[in-house]
């Protein structure tokens, strides 16, 4: 999808114009792929923009930096002041949030220690990662032949950037397929998660996601949707997943800040359920985008807002 361009991008401390925010082409990140970053999204409520889940997202930040040995040169209380910073500088009521910590110029080869780091915080307006209608009517999807990441090869628990050509892969075999999206498996033959969201399926109103353990990333939403589901009175259990449970679905949905709750209606050319998104996906759906509009006293918390 496009990217809308904004006026101003957070760069190391200072507001500077979106056409500004460059890195150096002999940086260690644009060779080694050194950087790690988070996807967050604002969404416009009757108290003005909220961001969704800040501080989880910002904390997921320094850990997938710790793993890599970055040392951020800010704190969390000093990024989250610059996503607001940067939010208003913008003059968004929504938007899209990409913090990225990148390993900079100055040092070259595999070894990234002595390179400085640089922070960015970008936001411009972006809509349904996998399009508008496909919120209401479903995406196709394809079991990609490309296997994720191992554990031991590199650890999901990061969102590190140059782990997510593993995903790059699987999503392009999907598109020159004609499918809109793909689900990758692990070495093991398991379910994992999509190219950049975790998956959900839905059988005789259960809910199941595929575990940590399988290699998906500990997303975020996914989190919050166990917690929203949960409280709609719906069992939720982290099982392990194979195809076929795909294919014998009553539904089945993605989740992920781009994403947000994405239904599937069909996979390996074969239509989950009724080919459509079912009830259980909507009414999920309904509850959530209640909650990112501060309508859920439960879920306040999950908010925090840009002008206050």
């Amino acid at each position: 999808m496009p990217i809308t361009e904004a006026e101003k991008i957070w760069k190391d401390g200072a507001l500077v114009d979106w056409a500004d925010a460059n890195v150096h082409v002999l940086s260690h990140a644009v060779h080694y792929g050194s950087g790690v970053f988070e996807g967050i999204r604002a969404y416009a409520t009757e108290r003005g923009p909220a961001v969704w889940h800040l501080d989880e997202h910002l904390k997921r930040l320094f850990r997938s930096a710790k793993l890599y040995h970055m040392d951020i040169p800010y704190s969390v209380e000093a990024i989250t002041d610059a996503v607001r910073e940067v939010i208003r500088a913008n003059g968004l009521d929504a938007c899209y949030i990409r913090p990225v910590v990148l390993r900079g110029y100055g040092e070259m080869g595999v070894n990234p220690l002595n390179a400085p780091v640089n922070v960015f915080i970008a936001t411009w307006p972006w809509g349904a990662y996998l399009g508008e209608d496909a919120l209401e009517n479903g995406v196709r999807i394809k079991i990609s032949s490309w296997r994720r990441n191992t554990q031991n090869a590199l650890p999901s628990s990061a969102k590190a950037t140059g782990q997510y050509i593993n995903g790059v892969l699987a999503k392009i075999e999907s598109l020159k397929a004609g499918y809109d999206e793909a689900v990758m498996l692990n070495e093991q033959g398991y379910i994992t998660d999509g190219s950049g969201e975790n998956l959900f399926i839905v059988r005789d109103s259960r809910l199941t996601t595929p575990p940590i353990s399988a290699g998906c990333l500990d997303g975020i939403t996914r989190g919050s949707v166990i917690r929203i589901a949960r409280d709609l009175g719906y069992e939720v259990t982290e099982e392990n997943l194979v195809r076929t449970d795909l294919y014998n679905a009553d539904e089945c949905f993605f989740t992920g800040t781009a994403a947000e709750i994405t239904p599937v209606r069909e996979v390996d050319d074969r239509a989950v359920g009724e080919g459509h998104r079912g009830p259980v996906t909507k009414e999920l759906q309904g509850a959530f985008f209640a909650a990112t509009k501060g309508e859920t006293e439960a879920y306040a918390s999950w908010l925090t807002y840009v002008n206050e």
